[in-house]
């Protein structure tokens, strides 16, 4: 019998992005560490806290083998109605102009609003992460944010242009096509030398994104804590499940480097 899961939700408005998120917090149910938790904030949350509170709890319980260690889990849960339209706005980074590729195929032209990624990354660094870190015991040098898809274009955009908010960065299955592929045009202007860790995930059957990521990962210094896992026979649907775990241990043994 699994212990029961110790669980916090609450909502926030956001005076960054006028918006108001749902974040749901998994909290180990062990005394915390002398430095705290550590902390994994996972973007679309509606979508993938439910899986990665999980993986954190049950195999935290054996962690000599795993390599998962006892973690606070945050998920940043966009309102289900609104999510879709949402995600484009928070997620993407402002631009003078945007270009929609052609294997879209005219999907994206009702999304009216994007560009909002650095009133995204205020509302987390200046609104939520010192709330979590007010009421729980946080490690503030063990912090790491995962996203997929689009949340995963953001982590891309948050590494190379804020690469001291998070410890890790988990970008699975990332929208570099977004744009015209401007992370390139990221890449090229950020001091590529003080970059961290970064794990770039992406499936096997996602044609021209792993082309995209092992080109991305390609133009990264070559560093043991900079990694690219293609994984065999997934696609852009089922690259989460089958590669959270790996992920979540990718934090935990660059730390303990």
């Amino acid at each position: 019998m699994i212990g029961s899961l110790k669980l916090h939700h609450f909502s926030i408005e956001s005076n960054y992005t006028n918006y108001k998120y749902d974040i749901s917090v998994y909290v180990p149910p062990i005394q915390a560490p002398m430095d705290g938790f550590p902390v994994i904030y996972v973007l679309d949350g509606l979508s993938y806290f439910p899986l990665a509170k999980q993986i954190v709890h049950l195999q935290s319980r054996n962690t000599m083998k795993t390599k998962v260690e006892s973690t606070i889990v945050v998920g940043i849960c966009h309102q289900e109605e609104t999510m879709h339209s949402r995600r484009f706005y928070d997620f993407t980074a402002p631009a003078e102009k945007y270009h929609f590729p052609a294997h879209t195929k005219g999907k994206l032209n009702h999304i009216k609003e994007v560009g909002g990624a650095e009133n995204f990354s205020s509302f987390i660094t200046e609104e939520l992460k010192p709330m979590i870190e007010s009421q729980y015991n946080i490690n503030k040098s063990q912090q790491a944010i995962y996203g997929h898809s689009l949340s995963g274009y953001y982590v891309l955009w948050s590494y190379l242009t804020r690469p001291n908010e998070f410890q890790t960065y988990i970008a699975v299955s990332p929208s570099i096509w977004w744009n015209d592929r401007e992370l390139f045009c990221f890449l090229q202007n950020s001091d590529i030398k003080n970059l961290g860790p970064i794990y770039i995930i992406v499936g096997e059957r996602e044609g021209f994104m792993v082309e995209d990521a092992v080109h991305f990962y390609k133009e990264l210094p070559t560093r043991i804590n900079q990694q690219l896992f293609i994984a065999t026979d997934e696609n852009h649907a089922s690259v989460v499940p089958a590669t959270m775990s790996r992920a979540f241990r990718f934090c935990f043994e660059v730390n303990n480097r």
